[in-house]
């Protein structure tokens, strides 16, 4: 019986895991990990997967992009999986997807990310910058300014993430005043410049792609510089519930936030979700909007199966242009053309408790633009519903 044939025997199917539990993204991570858990626990009670229960394998990848492509490697060769699930930074992503397309298996990857890639062993659940970024400069021209300072880690997202940020803000005619890098595992000393221009710029917003713990670290810093961030806020793609949950009530306060889900969504949807996680998993467990991804992605790619009847990544993509999830954040789609997904726009600000207030939120999803072919603020497509799947 081939492998990739579903008129197969009741053995467990094994899908690989990888995610962080230690290392500089191990918060976020955790979120992710614990919700493709979910998903997995959600599927094996309603049956599994051609009546195959899901069995998740693999070790913590330690924020280490070769450990990742070791752990890839290992659980394709070693334990026989064909579908991961994970990677959160890019360049984990990057390092994992060579070794996945040399074997013919599937990534699904739940994370935002800058875009411009595409492959035919990859699905991407996670916001496009046309999802996340253009909202965000949107926001921000029109309620705050349009002198921007950019600071990020020093890898390749926030380098990316930047460059699309400063097209659309100069686009706007607005102005880049510095664009500052600090190690991927900063020390407090090494903001000590990014504070410096700060104080020297005095910027209408700082734009941060700043992840994992060097996040918190940055808010603090800033609170105790006594910047203010009702007149200039820290704006960010990378500070979501984890990170927050490592920082005051008084760092985190009137910073902003663009993505598709945020914990404090009221939806029905929301609350089902909220519900089963605290409960597996106990009521102070930060949920992000990539560990949302990570839930209806386990969701969207066992529903493939079941209609391709297939392990074969190019069955499991060609049904996923046919199927939908009612996600936590409204009803999901892949975009058959481009294998990322249809998602929800939002900006959101966070309040005295720590929370996301959602600030803008047009109430309809938007197709996904990998490469950024419409990059003006003026021409973006927000559709109700993509082509028609059934």
């Amino acid at each position: 019986m081939a492998d990739e044939d579903l008129a197969w025997s009741n053995r467990p199917l094994p899908v690989g895991v990888l995610f962080s539990q230690t290392g500089i993204t191990a918060s976020v991570e955790r979120t992710q990990l614990l919700a493709t858990r979910l998903a997995i626990s959600e599927i094996n009670a309603a049956g599994g997967v051609g009546g195959r229960e899901i069995v998740a394998v693999g070790h913590d990848c330690q924020a280490n992009p070769k450990t990742f492509r070791q752990e890839a490697t290992r659980l394709m060769d070693e334990e026989g999986v064909r579908i991961l699930f994970g990677c959160y930074m890019s360049s984990t992503r990057k390092a994992v997807l060579p070794v996945v397309e040399a074997r013919n298996a599937l990534l699904a990857y739940p994370t935002f990310y800058e875009g411009f890639e595409y492959s035919p062993n990859c699905i991407y659940t996670g916001a496009t910058p046309n999802q996340n970024t253009q909202p965000l400069v949107r926001h921000i021209l029109e309620h705050y300014g349009s002198r921007i300072l950019l600071v990020g880690s020093n890898y390749i997202f926030p380098y990316e993430s930047n460059r699309i940020f400063s097209d659309l803000v100069i686009e706007a005619r607005g102005k880049i005043l510095d664009e500052i890098y600090v190690p991927l595992d900063p020390k407090p000393e090494d903001f000590e410049r990014t504070i410096r221009q700060i104080r020297r710029f005095s910027p209408d917003v700082v734009f941060s792609n700043v992840v994992g713990s060097g996040a918190a670290m940055l808010y603090e810093i800033y609170r105790h510089a006594g910047f203010d961030p009702a007149r200039m806020p820290i704006a960010s793609l990378t500070t979501s519930e984890a990170e927050v949950a490592e920082m005051s009530a008084a760092a985190a306060e009137g910073h902003l936030t663009a993505a598709p889900y945020f914990e404090t969504l009221d939806t029905e949807p929301n609350r089902r979700f909220l519900a089963a996680y605290r409960d597996m998993f106990g009521p102070g467990t930060p949920i992000t909007a990539a560990a949302e991804a990570a839930y209806f992605q386990v969701h969207l790619v066992a529903a493939a199966i079941d209609q391709a009847r297939s392990l074969a990544p190019a069955a499991i993509t060609e049904a996923l242009g046919r199927v939908q999830f009612e996600a936590p954040q409204g009803r999901v789609a892949v975009d058959p053309t481009n294998n990322h997904t249809f998602l929800w726009p939002r900006v959101a600000r966070l309040d005295a408790q720590k929370r996301f207030e959602i600030v803008w939120d047009p109430h309809r999803r938007m197709k996904p633009d990998p490469y950024f072919v419409s990059s003006s603020l003026d021409d973006w497509s927000l559709v109700p519903q993509p082509a028609r799947i059934d």
